[in-house]
């Protein structure tokens, strides 16, 4: 049996990172099964839909290299095309589908026509809960004559499509992370399958499209467990072997509830705005659920790919530790070479105003020298416009006490007026500066250690503490070097 996938979201707006993790695991299982991973759209309830949903989250899906094989994909022009045999992938094409296989349903008495209304199903529920009963449909219209249904169509009375589920009857499956499962029907509704509207609900939709294009693992969010049974029966009304389903654990905030937008980041859009780095991303969300057998922690994704089995997906939810990812991107960024850091950073320095557009080029080279300075201290390329002020200002202020003590080391004067020799003696710093003045100043002063390099850091950068203080130098350059030190001279020692 060759295994087919699909992520199947609905274009509701921003993708969820729990949303990206199941794409993922999706990818991942087809990739390392020589399978196929399928993109489709669960447009059904037209109320929720986004208009640009769909091209964000291929886009998001794209940055984060989950490339599907199926489905629909957007084209250079940015117009929506269909790839793969089994279309169309957008639900809302598929109507007259759905139609046939409900009518299919009716006929072999598997569901049936409803025309109550809300107010009534409302009184139901209400009347239910009252008594402290299961609120679910009474099955009124369960028993209507076949003349009855056709004179109330006729008449043009709304009514909804229902699945008929059979009394006290357990329905069972397995579950690759939950195990076996069973459910008696006595607990369960009658389903609404087709609205009033003329489209399907989702929990028909997704069966009949998963069984028409060949669906063999269903591996979602685990919110979707309760609806399981009912899919689950669907397939057996209609005489179908049902996929093999996988429930996903939750992702969790801090707290061990579900991620949520309320308490920060949660979208893929966000990260990518923060620069983070789509491998470091991919590579932290497939360990919020999954383990490996050994205690790796950085993967690329060919090796996610092979080491990837869902026997190793947990029940239990995981929390998404920011910084862990963080520390995972972290090392992405220092892995990464200096053009590809300079270039994420440099739309972030533009908006902070730091430069602007046209110095780019020509100031290019200068650019990567001060991001090597600040990439080993960084977690998201976002966080340079919090630490490139060094560089940028013209007055040095001491920015906490520890500072403003080194000022005042009585051998302070002497430092600088020796560096300035330093500096005056070349034509421009070069990378090597640095270490060769420092070495000099340390023999003809003979200070040496902390008291040599901390002073010098605290004149330069107002900083006691930071980046490797020779390349900090060399990005700083001469006229600026020699400004920065001169205004520290004549107004804080």
């Amino acid at each position: 049996m060759s295994v087919r996938v699909r992520f199947a979201p609905s274009p509701t707006g921003y993708v969820h990172i729990g949303s990206l993790r199941t794409a993922l695991y999706n990818y991942l299982y087809a990739k390392k099964n020589n399978g196929k991973y399928i993109l489709r759209i669960e447009d059904t309830d037209q109320t929720r839909f986004v208009e640009g949903a769909i091209e964000g989250m291929l886009s998001s899906m794209g940055w984060a290299g989950i490339n599907h094989d199926e489905g629909i994909v957007m084209a250079e022009d940015g117009q929506l095309l269909e790839k793969g045999d089994f279309g169309p992938y957008v639900q809302s094409e598929r109507l007259p589908i759905y139609k046939e296989y409900i009518e299919k349903l009716i006929k072999s008495g598997n569901a049936y026509y409803c025309f109550c209304t809300k107010e009534r199903i409302d009184k139901i529920r209400e009347d239910q809960k009252a008594a402290g009963l299961l609120s679910k449909y009474d099955g009124f219209c369960k028993s209507l004559s076949e003349e009855e249904i056709t004179r109330r169509k006729e008449a043009g009375e709304p009514y909804v499509v229902r699945l008929k589920l059979p009394n006290n009857y357990d329905i069972a499956f397995n579950d690759v992370v939950r195990g076996n499962v069973v459910i008696n029907t006595e607990d369960m509704d009658d389903q609404v399958l087709l609205k009033s509207d003329g489209f399907p609900t989702y929990h028909f939709a997704v069966v009949v499209d998963d069984y028409l294009m060949g669906i063999t693992h269903v591996i979602r969010g685990e919110e979707w467990l309760i609806s399981t049974p009912k899919h689950v029966y669907l397939y057996e009304a209609f005489g179908w072997n049902p996929p093999q389903y996988v429930h996903l654990p939750n992702i969790l905030n801090a707290d061990k509830k579900k991620l949520s937008k309320r308490q920060g980041d949660v979208a893929v859009e966000d990260f990518v705005k923060k620069g983070y780095l789509p491998e470091a991303l991919v590579n932290y969300i497939a360990l919020i659920g999954w383990s490996p057998e050994d205690n790796q922690e950085i993967f690329s994704m060919n090796e996610l790919e092979e080491k990837f089995s869902l026997e190793r997906v947990s029940r239990s939810g995981g929390v998404f530790d920011i910084n862990k990812l963080n520390w995972v991107n972290s090392h992405y960024i220092k892995e990464a070479s200096i053009e590809r850091i300079t270039d994420l950073a440099i739309p972030h320095l533009i908006n902070a105003g730091y430069i602007n557009s046209e110095e780019v080029a020509e100031r290019y080279e200068w650019l990567k020298d001060m991001v090597e300075v600040l990439k080993e201290s960084i977690s998201y390329v976002a966080e340079v416009t919090e630490k490139v002020d060094i560089f940028f200002k013209t007055e040095i202020q001491p920015e906490d006490d520890e500072a403003k003590e080194l000022l005042k080391v009585e051998h302070m004067a002497l430092l600088l007026d020796t560096l300035i020799e330093k500096i005056n003696a070349t034509n421009e710093i070069e990378s090597d500066f640095g270490k060769k003045a420092f070495k000099e100043i340390q023999k003809e002063t003979g200070i040496k250690g902390p008291m040599l390099f901390k002073p010098i850091r605290v004149a330069i950068t107002g900083k006691a503490h930071g980046p490797d203080i020779n390349l900090v130098i060399k990005v700083l350059g001469k006229q600026n070097l020699l400004s920065r030190i001169q205004y520290v001279k004549e107004h804080l020692i």
